[in-house]
């Protein structure tokens, strides 16, 4: 058969393009400066390897530019660079993916494939309705969620304790404390003297 596989009608299964050659002389038309240029950052080996932002040698913008105030501790998470994430799982999942009466711990959230891990901290929230009585346990719930899952007969337990954070009131915004009201001091009057007494201030 002429339709048979050999060494004489052996082809690539795809078209293969023949690859530029550059800085193999004149003639070859890619020569001399090899399509980069004469000279230059751009002409040299290892220019395309500069980092993100780089200009050139320049102050780059993001150093230029004025920075933003900003709490950056590890105290202020989720804020600054110690940023945290928490794993939500709405109360309508678990009303699709819990029977009644179950008992929802961690372990059973990644089971039903409703969290990817462990170590990452669970929170529970308030979208879609809830009517199966559940014991949920994570480590954080929403208001709504935790006003869902206790209409249904449902318990809440919470891992981690919520962080009560002080704001501070500024002066004209707090509260003006009454002063206790002072009695006015009862002035005595100076006592007549005496007629006697009087009477010998004339004489004399």
């Amino acid at each position: 058969m002429s339709d048979e596989l050999n060494l004489s009608n052996l082809k690539p299964a795809q078209a293969r393009k023949t690859r530029k050659r550059i800085g193999r002389g004149l003639g070859s038309g890619k020569g001399r400066y090899s399509g980069r240029g004469i000279k230059g950052q751009k002409s040299r080996a290892g220019s395309h390897k500069m980092p993100a932002g780089f200009e050139g040698g320049q102050m780059p913008i993001d150093m230029r530019v004025g920075k933003l105030r900003g709490n950056t501790s590890a105290d202020a998470m989720p804020i600054g660079p110690f940023r945290t994430y928490n794993q939500p799982v709405n109360v309508g999942a678990l009303q699709e993916r819990f029977d009644d009466g179950a008992d929802v711990t961690l372990e059973a959230l990644k089971e039903a494939g409703l969290i990817a891990k462990l170590s990452v901290d669970v929170k529970v929230l308030g979208e879609g309705e809830l009517t199966k009585k559940l014991a949920v346990t994570a480590h954080s719930f929403s208001k709504s969620a935790v006003e869902k899952i206790e209409a249904a007969g449902g318990t809440v337990t919470r891992l981690r304790e919520p962080v009560q954070r002080k704001r501070k009131r500024h002066k004209a915004s707090a509260p003006a404390v009454e002063e206790p009201e002072i009695e006015d001091e009862v002035t005595q009057e100076p006592e007549e003297a005496e007629p006697e007494e009087a009477e010998s201030q004339e004489n004399e």
